[in-house]
């Protein structure tokens, strides 16, 4: 249903509420709204296949920007707030953005990019303006609050660190068609019953591929959605509660805090409204998973997918429970699992993870990128490494590269090894995951000195702030170690899994 069907039928109806203020915008504030973006960029001089970059925490407009973007054939990219001035600058650059919207709240971020970003044809800023910035709420005051005449199907291209430490975008074709005359939701209709009713709950950042997706989704199914401003536990726990939500979606870390919590604390919450609790981004540690389910029920649902659209995998309570560290077997494509060479393993054996039939994808700018994920018949990867046993269902068991999972963010070290090699006092450096009870893993390094006079703990603090001034700081290492030299092959190969084994020795 089209949404300015949902908005003529229930004009009143909330279309998603802030959680922390309860401000609340419907259907018709949505689609005048996003009426309004929509003209703005047609006026710009924005058409179908064009890109736009935002930089938003989760802000009350950031919704009514994607949606406009969609309803425009706009490609839209949302950058982390988290990340640091370079970072910004670099997606800004890279994803060719002709549109760069922001918010006051980014201005310690953005002020840095002054002189620096490619020439935009408009630069923006929310509750307020700074020097470089128009107000995006005054340039939208003389727009029509009806649709543009030539609606299209726009879609985002979200970017996701590389194996060289790199951000990437993943570029999918604009689908075809008209926007708005499929059923948003149908699939998660049939997943997760979700229902006209279904009130869904995101408490995580939205520039994540998957909190934005699916609260898209949800929201242009003619659902209505609960947005956290950031994530709390017990806050969490309230937000179920007051609004009745009946759908969410978590990471692992979040399962963590909240069970974390006195029991007198957390269990004086009503969750029994939920009736589907999806989680991904990072496999759920067995034990919080046995006690999520023993505490929500058998609610709790699985799903392995990536930005890339290539496959996807999912998984019930029940199914979980026979098949425990599983996640799940696959909808939407055909899994392979291959060797180094490309040759399918049996079941049981791990290998590269390929997806056979899913959707197309490339990486922008990038066609060795591309190149590298695809399989020589065609089939496609993200870069992980697991096994399927005899039923198909697939058990993640490591991530290519060393990639590092971090409260489901994922972290890959290169960058973090090529900015600290750099550093005057470090002659060789790994960078690996290693465990961490809240988290799931944390950065680490290990560090060989020039001078092994220098290492210690002032030499350590020294590191990580050198790294913290360059990069986000979720890159950076929360500690160091120091080694006289570091397991390289002759030919400049790091061992680093001969690094990495003695911290996970007895996980």
């Amino acid at each position: 249903m089209h949404l300015a069907t949902i908005a003529k039928q229930q004009p009143d109806k909330a279309a998603y509420i802030m959680a922390a203020t309860g401000q609340t915008f419907t259907f018709q504030d949505l689609e005048r709204g996003s009426n309004q973006m929509a003209h703005l960029f047609r006026e710009i001089g924005l058409k179908r296949g064009d890109h736009i970059a935002i930089l938003l925490e989760n802000h009350p407009l950031f919704l009514q920007i994607c949606v406009a973007a969609q309803r425009s054939g706009l490609y839209f990219t949302a950058i982390s707030y988290r990340l640091q001035a370079d970072e910004v600058e670099y997606i800004v650059t890279d994803c060719n953005a002709r549109v760069f919207i922001t918010s006051r709240d980014q201005q310690g971020i953005v002020e840095r990019l002054l002189g620096k970003l490619p020439v935009l044809d408009k630069a923006y800023m929310l509750d307020g303006v700074h020097a470089g910035f128009e107000s995006f709420e005054s340039a939208l005051e003389t727009q029509p609050d009806t649709p543009i005449s030539d609606e299209s199907i726009g879609t985002s291209m979200l970017y996701s660190s590389g194996t060289t430490g790199r951000p990437k975008g993943v570029l999918r074709q604009l689908p075809e068609g008209v926007w708005g005359d499929d059923d948003a939701a149908g699939m998660f209709r049939v997943l997760y019953g979700a229902t006209d009713e279904s009130i869904y709950l995101s408490p995580a950042p939205l520039y994540h591929a998957a909190p934005l997706g699916f609260t898209l989704i949800f929201m242009l199914g003619g659902m209505t959605c609960v947005i956290m401003e950031h994530f709390e536990a017990e806050q969490a726990l309230k937000t179920i509660e007051k609004y009745k939500a009946t759908h969410s979606q978590w990471v692992p870390t979040m399962f963590v805090r909240m069970l974390k919590l006195d029991p007198a604390i957390r269990l004086q919450y009503d969750c029994s409204s939920l009736s589907c609790a999806i989680h991904a981004a990072a496999p759920c540690p067995v034990p919080i998973k046995e006690q999520m389910i023993d505490w929500w029920g058998p609610v709790i649902y699985e799903y392995y997918a990536g930005s890339e659209g290539n496959g996807f995998v999912a998984i019930t309570s029940e199914e979980w429970l026979a098949h425990k560290g599983s996640v799940g077997r696959g909808l939407t494509s055909v899994m392979h699992i291959c060797d180094d060479d490309g040759n399918e393993l049996s079941p049981g054996e791990s290998g590269t993870i390929y997806f056979e039939g899913g959707g197309e994808f490339e990486y922008y700018n990038d066609a060795e990128k591309t190149a590298e994920s695809r399989h020589e018949k065609g089939w496609s990867t993200l870069g992980d490494v697991g096994y399927m046993d005899e039923e198909g269902y697939l058990y993640l068991t490591d991530r290519k590269s060393f990639m590092i999972i971090s409260g489901g963010v994922n972290i890959y070290p290169q960058e973090t090894e090529n900015l600290l090699v750099t550093h005057p006092k470090v002659m060789d450096v790994a960078v690996f995951g290693i465990p961490n009870e809240d988290f799931g893993e944390e950065v680490k390094a290990v560090v060989q000195p020039i001078d092994w006079d220098h290492a210690g703990a002032a030499l350590a603090a020294e590191l990580i702030e050198f790294c913290r001034d360059n990069i986000s700081h979720l890159k950076c290492p929360k500690t160091v170690d120091f080694e006289r030299e570091l397991p390289r092959h002759p030919t400049g190969k790091l061992y680093k899994r001969l690094l990495k084994d003695r911290y996970w020795a007895d996980h």
